[in-house]
């Protein structure tokens, strides 16, 4: 598995915790050291089956100031996930990513359905 956060980020750290006390083995990943590349981003999104929006940190400075609540109403997903590239902070996370199943965010009851199942 492929854990994807911001050491700064208290939802990150707790969801790594969760990991941890559950024993599961990951692979982690800073987002503002190694920024998901296009292709990646594309490919999650494709497996999670989630909106496109729900891939975006909106409660980021940088999604206020480059407007993107409203370019999402604009925009198709491949131009918005050009956006996600662009800058890690964009990107909402955590980020789990396993061979069956791609995580965005943190919520305890979806990740232990999921990941302990």
């Amino acid at each position: 598995m492929l854990f994807i956060g911001y050491p700064k980020c208290s939802t990150s750290n707790k969801a790594k915790k969760w990991l941890n006390d559950n024993n599961i083995i990951f692979d982690l990943r800073d987002i503002k050291e190694e920024n998901p590349q296009y292709e990646e981003l594309k490919a999650w999104y494709e497996k999670s089956g989630l909106e496109i929006k729900k891939f975006f940190n909106t409660s980021g400075k940088l999604y206020r100031e480059q407007g993107i609540k409203d370019l999402l109403k604009t925009l198709g997903s491949e131009e918005l996930i050009h956006i996600l590239s662009k800058d890690g902070m964009m990107v909402k996370r955590p980020i789990l990513i396993d061979d069956n199943f791609v995580l965005v965010g943190f919520k305890e009851e979806v990740w232990r359905n999921t990941v302990l199942k």
